[in-house]
């Protein structure tokens, strides 16, 4: 693989990474987590994982499903988020995008999705969470620093849930519209169900893709300012095997070359 970083460095426990391309960087952060896949593998019958929907996210899917050495049949998959009040058939819907992208293109053992249109899903998904523990997060931070859908006004360090029903920030949703997922904000849910910081922070290992421009003052705060949840995505600074994937473009140079 003749991929290379252009820098690299560690903020806390957090490992970073720093691309010229975003397929450059998907590739490397798909390589590293095959790598792990290989070694857990090799001791478990099972791994448990959980999948963000992002299209910051599709390099990364792209280049890990080509890849031959995962034993898909091993791997247990959920997904961290899941808008409420969408039509099951809307492309927005998450478990959809990952269905296009992921879950029907290579064979997992068993795939978990988020019905948020259960009335009793957070109590059914809670559960099927925490049957054993989360192996392997792959995660993206989103333009106000949200992990999943843990923005701002909601993220919780201590939340005592495992998933919960939120309401979603303006910057988030105009996010969504940002990525060319809506047309305009009106048409993105106000509400959604999410997996807590907690939750995600469970894992043993956490590997976080975020490309683009429209991250970058996320990427800065995550990396450079205080570890608080007013920037969710700080948090990732705590955990002992966090890895973030960052191109030049949401990492931004000019900002951090006097870090």
């Amino acid at each position: 693989m003749k991929v290379n970083f252009k820098k690299s460095g560690q903020k806390d426990q957090l490992t970073y990474y720093v691309f010229t391309t975003r397929n450059e960087m998907g590739e490397y952060a798909a390589r590293d987590v095959a790598n792990q896949l290989v070694k857990l593998q090799q001791n478990q019958a099972e791994i448990r994982m959980v999948f963000a929907a992002a299209p910051s996210q599709n390099e990364f899917l792209q280049h890990l499903i080509g890849d031959d050495r995962i034993n898909w049949n091993q791997i247990i998959a959920f997904h961290m988020d899941e808008y409420v009040g969408l039509d099951k058939e809307a492309p927005q819907l998450f478990q959809n995008f990952l269905k296009e992208r992921l879950f029907t293109k290579v064979p997992f053992k068993e795939v978990h999705l988020l019905d948020s249109s259960n009335e009793n899903e957070v109590e059914r998904y809670s559960q099927l969470l925490q049957k054993q523990p989360i192996d392997i997060v792959c995660l993206g931070i989103g333009e106000n620093g949200h992990i999943a859908f843990n923005d701002p006004p909601v993220a919780d360090f201590e939340d005592e849930k495992v998933i919960k029903k939120v309401e979603l920030d303006d910057i988030c949703r105009q996010q969504q519209v940002n990525d060319g997922c809506f047309s305009t904000i009106e048409e993105v849910p106000l509400f959604a169900l999410t997996l807590t910081i907690p939750t995600l922070l469970s894992a043993k290992y956490m590997y976080c893709m975020v490309p683009g421009s429209t991250k970058r003052q996320a990427v800065y705060q995550t990396l450079n300012g205080p570890i608080s949840t007013e920037c969710p995505a700080s948090i990732l600074r705590t955990h002992e095997n966090a890895y973030l994937y960052v191109d030049q473009n949401s990492f931004g140079d000019e900002q951090q070359d006097g870090e």
